[in-house]
């Protein structure tokens, strides 16, 4: 199975089971849904979603089975994935964490090599990119990438001066 890393439960909220997960997922809509099933911690635990709601910056989650906050204490501070299969991506559809190790090429010629994803905001991303000589941060901002070829692993990117100098 390959599981997706799609955020962390920080805490409980109530009394009945319900957990709090931070999450910066990009597909937050096609995860946090009732039916899905999460793998929990280390262990990749299945737990089936019977509900959920968006609670300020927090994915709010109930899992089949618990309506107990003791039965969900010992999940706090736990990694939460997906079976990337139960993500049905669509030919051409791709997840961030897909594009380290493409190479980035603008006006034709090769830049470098993303080496991770950063969030640097709630809505905006960095780019670090191995260069020749150093590493550069640059915007990962879908408008930006002007051609994704995934089984070439490279990405035409748009002309932003001064970028990679």
């Amino acid at each position: 199975m390959d599981y997706v890393y799609i955020g962390k439960i920080v805490n409980t909220h109530g009394i009945k089971g319900e957990v709090r997960i931070l999450s910066n997922f990009e597909m937050i809509p096609k995860v946090f849904q009732k039916g899905m099933t999460f793998y929990i911690g280390k262990k990749k635990e299945a737990k089936v979603v019977t509900s959920y709601r968006h609670h300020k910056v927090f994915e709010m989650v109930t899992f089949e089975g618990i309506d107990n906050i003791n039965d969900v204490l010992y999940m706090k501070g736990l990694n939460v994935f997906v079976n990337r299969e139960d993500l049905n991506l669509q030919p051409g559809e791709y997840l961030d964490q897909d594009l380290i190790g493409f190479h980035i090429y603008m006006d034709g010629e090769e830049k470098g090599t993303i080496t991770e994803i950063r969030e640097s905001t709630k809505n905006h991303k960095l780019f670090i990119v191995k260069t020749k000589e150093k590493k550069v941060y640059a915007p990962y901002e879908r408008e930006l990438l002007e051609k994704v070829n995934l089984v070439n692993k490279r990405i035409d990117y748009a002309k932003i001066e001064g970028l990679f100098q």
